[in-house]
């Protein structure tokens, strides 16, 4: 849930990526962060895009071309300590304030999130319920956090002390146990349609995360992917996620 400064994901306001210079941008400040939105403008439907750990918005690339035919307004937000977003920590909690300002502003009926910005999307819509959230996509979400933490451990090499550092800074700031921050727990109640998208080969996420949250989630739809990894870009789950947000 807390990690140090992200070794990868930060922009350049000079150099975005083409499909970023496309969106029309938006700067916004909260508390004592400012963080960066990305809106390409459509009718009155709207499908927020959250990005996971290391990344930024431009990673929905091959996804809007999908989301543009619908005719929607589509939102991508950098999270705190990436893109072009301020500050040199990461937390879930701090993501779902985010989420939970543009929300406020923007009013979107979807919401699609991948990686730790999926279970951050979970997280925001238990904290922040919001009547006007009809359905969410989930890619390759961590269920618990135990699971991330490893993940984060296990990419920098840390030893058993910083580990144990680690979780006791978690535990500090957000007083409860790692196990009580699982997306099941935070969809058992959820009365929101769900997708949720899993590659069996996925080797930062393994798929029996996504199964457990499938598990809790009463109303949601599970898709076992193979060979597409963690980034889960494909065409053929891109026309899954249409059809769910709009055939369905």
């Amino acid at each position: 849930m807390y990690f140090s400064n992200p070794r990868e994901g930060k922009l350049q306001k000079g150099k975005l990526p083409l499909v970023l210079q496309e969106a029309k941008a938006e700067t916004f400040q909260f508390n004592e962060h400012s963080f960066q939105t990305y809106i390409w403008e459509g009718n009155d439907t709207k499908i927020l895009l959250v990005h996971g750990w290391e990344s930024n918005a431009a990673r929905w690339e091959n996804l809007i071309p999908y989301l543009k035919k619908s005719g929607s307004t589509i939102i991508a937000i950098d999270a705190p300590a990436h893109g072009l977003s301020s500050g040199k920590e990461f937390s879930i909690p701090q993501y779902a304030e985010f989420i939970h300002k543009t929300a406020e502003i923007h009013q979107p009926q979807y919401i699609i999130g991948h990686s730790i910005g999926g279970k951050t999307c979970l997280y925001y819509h238990y904290t922040y319920p919001n009547d006007s959230i009809k359905k969410m996509v989930i890619l390759g979400a961590p269920c618990d956090f135990k699971i991330i933490l490893s993940n984060y451990v296990n990419i920098l090499n840390l030893n058993s002390k910083l580990a144990k550092d680690l979780e006791n800074q978690y535990i500090n700031n957000f007083k409860q146990k790692l196990e009580e921050f699982s997306a099941q727990r935070f969809v058992s109640n959820s009365k929101i349609e769900g997708l949720i998208a899993h590659d069996s080969e996925d080797t930062v996420v393994s798929v029996n995360e996504g199964k457990k949250i499938a598990q809790a989630w009463q109303n949601s739809h599970f898709i076992e992917t193979k060979g597409l990894g963690h980034s889960l870009h494909d065409d053929k789950l891109y026309q899954e996620v249409y059809a769910f947000l709009f055939n369905g």
